[in-house]
Order: structure tokens, then sequence, then C-alpha cells
């Protein structure tokens, strides 16, 4: 009789609309799974990586909701309170709803802030399939301003985060005071219409406590997809336009195919004599592979330019040099491959290039040579020896090599990223060559 007397002195608008009904609870169960999601998120391995992406996707999700939310809540004024509320419960009242919209709306705002402005440079793409931009105005800040920028959002995103576990105590615990104890104050109806104020065991309530649990399990349990180990075969990405003479490179299976297929199984030729100068073609690839929390990482560089001068009996003529676009390094996840270029990696902003040079080669054994250069990378300019296996018939050369480097010396990984926990300082480089005589 209390709820009906209630319902009935507000003529008869006693709870919030529909839409607003329904916007409250999406937001509600999408805040409970972010808070466990971020509870996961520690460290930097590729889950953790994965579940950063889904918490920055229901982030965004939030923030429009909210904002939608707000704009409803000041055109379509609320149901009046319950008249038996204490004046001290109304203040408080509108100190937390307030607060709410404040955390709702600042949060997913500082975190879009952090995102922004991170050294790293990963892209935003929600639900891994709508990319979503930086703030207006970031990417051109300058490092230093970015950098405060990042502070900023940082700092106010952890101290909000604060403040709504506070305010969702004090939410949480006035609704069950109203709802359990008090049978004059039905204010749990007002967002869920036919709660009976005073039962313990209204369904509503119950129904409310299983949507909590199951957003929550979801929060604890959800495994993301992971970021991809490889790189799709090159055959099906277009081709880079860094230097148009150079393929770009197939999956490693597909360059052993070729590899075994570029040279004919016709007479053998004689081989060119002297330093001879040689034409990289199809088939070529540029790989390297590392491992990110135990697991392989397989990546390629899709634009390279290798300039060859080369003869096996005119090793002191021979030169190579082969220069790599560092802005197209591909490992198969479009997101983190957003981040290798970036400050932290390969600071390809400031070093667009990668430059080996080889002017000393060593012959190991038949058809077996070892190339002893430099590699500058990152402006950081390092002795690197490459062995390679080495076949010549006719016009037609396959060249075969692979040697490590340590990234820790070139300055590749800033930051956290420095620590080799998770992702190793060593890093295997491949080369597959196929070469025609450049008779020009």
């Amino acid at each position: 009789m209390t709820n009906a007397r209630y319902a009935r002195g507000l003529g008869g608008k006693s709870r919030y609309a529909t839409a607003a009904i329904i916007m409250h609870w999406l937001i509600a169960l999408a805040i409970v799974a972010q808070v466990l999601i971020a509870w996961r998120m520690g460290g930097k391995t590729p889950e953790a990586f994965a579940l950063l992406q889904l918490h920055k996707s229901i982030g965004i999700a939030i923030l429009v909701l909210s904002i939608v939310r707000l704009g409803w809540r000041l055109t379509n004024p609320p149901p009046p309170e319950p008249a038996a509320l204490a004046r001290w419960e109304r203040v408080l009242s509108a100190i937390v709803h307030w607060g709410f919209y404040l955390i709702m709306i600042g949060m997913p705002l500082t975190g879009w802030l952090m995102v922004s402005t991170s050294r790293t440079a990963i892209p935003t793409i929600l639900f891994w399939s709508v990319a979503w931009p930086n703030i207006p105005g970031t990417d051109g800040l300058a490092p230093a301003a970015k950098q405060i920028a990042n502070a900023i959002g940082k700092n106010g995103h952890e101290l909000l985060a604060f403040g709504f576990y506070g305010l969702f105590g004090l939410h949480v615990a006035g609704a069950l005071k109203h709802q359990l104890f008090e049978r004059d104050t039905p204010v749990l109806a007002r967002m869920a219409p036919g709660a009976v104020a005073g039962r313990w065991w209204d369904p509503r309530l119950l129904l409310i406590v299983l949507a909590v649990a199951a957003t929550a399990a979801f929060g604890q349990f959800v495994q993301p997809p992971r970021p991809a180990s490889g790189p799709a075969p090159a055959a099906e990405a277009p081709a880079a336009p860094f230097l148009p003479e150079t393929p770009a490179a197939p999956a490693p299976a597909a360059a052993a195919a070729a590899a075994s297929s570029a040279v004919p199984a016709a007479p053998a030729q004689a081989a060119p004599t002297g330093a001879v100068a040689w034409k990289v073609a199809p088939g070529s690839s540029l790989n390297f592979q590392t491992k990110w929390s135990g697991d392989a990482v397989q990546g390629r560089f899709n634009a390279w330019r290798a300039d060859i001068l080369f003869g096996p009996d005119a090793l002191e003529k021979s030169k190579v040099t082969v220069t790599i676009d560092m802005t197209s390094a591909k490992t198969g996840d479009d997101q983190r491959d957003a981040s290798l270029p970036a400050a932290d990696w390969f600071d390809a902003a400031t070093h667009p290039k990668a430059v080996f040079t080889a002017t000393k080669f060593e012959k190991k054994g038949e058809g077996s040579y070892v190339a002893h250069g430099t590699l500058d990378l990152r402006g950081v300019t390092k002795p690197v020896d490459l062995p390679f296996k080495l076949k010549i018939v006719g016009d037609k050369a396959q060249v075969s090599g692979e040697t490590s480097l340590d990234r820790t010396l070139f300055g590749v990984g800033q930051g956290e990223f420095a620590a080799t926990d998770q992702v190793p300082a060593k890093v295997t480089v491949r080369v597959q060559l196929n070469a025609t005589r450049d008779k020009r």
C-alpha cells in the first residue's frame, strides 16, 4: 500500500523512463566488467595487451552511453524522490548522482588522453573492428607537452578510479538500505519497476544480483583474441611504395618455395667472374623473429632495398648495402604493428631507415660465407656479422642467411619495454634473397 500511495502522489510517475533505465543498467554492468578487466591488465604479456584493447573498447562505449544518458537526464527530469527521505539523504544522493556522471565521463576521457599521448602509439580499435582516433590535437604536441598530458591523464584516471570505489559503495549501500529496511522509501523501484521496498527476496533484486554476478564472471574470465603471431602472406599485401623495385616479402613457407623454384634445373652456365652487380628478384624476404611472454612472434619488413656488388672470386671488391624502411614492419597484428615505429621501439619519426653495410666477406666453405658489416639502427651503429649460404647458377643467385641481434644495444625498447623479461633482448633476423645479374 505504501508503494501505491507513493505512486499516486507522484501522478503515476514513480520511476525513470524506459530509455533511462536501459542506459543506467548497461552503464552499470559495463563498469563492473571494466573493474574486473582492469585488475587483470598487469604486466606486458599478450594477454594483458588483449585485455587492454577490450578495456579501451568498453571504456569508449561507457563514454558514449554516459554522454547520451546525461543529455537525456538534462532534457527529461527524473521522477521526484520519495517524500520520506531525510534532507541529508537527498543531499548525499545528489552528490553521488552527479559524482557518478563526473566519473563515468571523466574516466574514459582521461584514459583516452593516456592512449592518445602514449609513447608506444598503440591505436584503439573498438571491439576489433572500428578505428577510434586519438584526441584531436594530441598528435601534434611536442614530446615534453605530450609527456605532461600523459601524466595528467594517468593521474586523473587513477584518482577518479578511487573516487568511483567510494561512490559505488555509497550508492549500493543506500539502495540496499532503502530496499531492505525502509518500506516507505521505494528507491529501487525507480530503476527496477515493480520492486517492492522491504521485500528481501524481491525477484527484481535477485535478477540484479545475478546480472552483476554474470558480468563480474565475464570480466574475470573473458579471454579476448590475442595478437597474431605472424603476418599474412605478402601476396595478400599491397606493393610497398618505399622502394618499388623491392617485392613484398612472402611468408617463410612461400619464400622457401619461391627460392627453390627461382633457379631452373637447366645445365649450369659459367658463373660471372669479378665483383658483379646483382638485382633483387621476386621471392626475396627480410624476416625477423622474437618472443613475447614465451610466444614466438614472426615479422617481416615489407619495404627494403639491397645494393649488391659481389663476386665469390673477388671478395675484397664486394660490397652490400641493405636499406630498410622501419615503418614497414609487419607482425600480423595491426595494433602492435602501429606501435613499432613509435619512439619506444624503432623511433621511425627520427630514424626512418636502418642500414646494414658490409664491405668485408669471408669464405667459410663451399658456398658458405660471412658478411662482416655494421648496422645503423635507431641512430646507433654496431658491428654485425651475417653468415649466409650462396648458390650461383649462371645469371641467377640464391642467398639465405641468419643472424641474431641484441635489441637493447640499439635502444629498441624504451621505458617499461627496456626490460627483457617479456620481450627478450635477442632478435633473430633471416634473409632469403633471390637475385639476377644486373646487365645494365
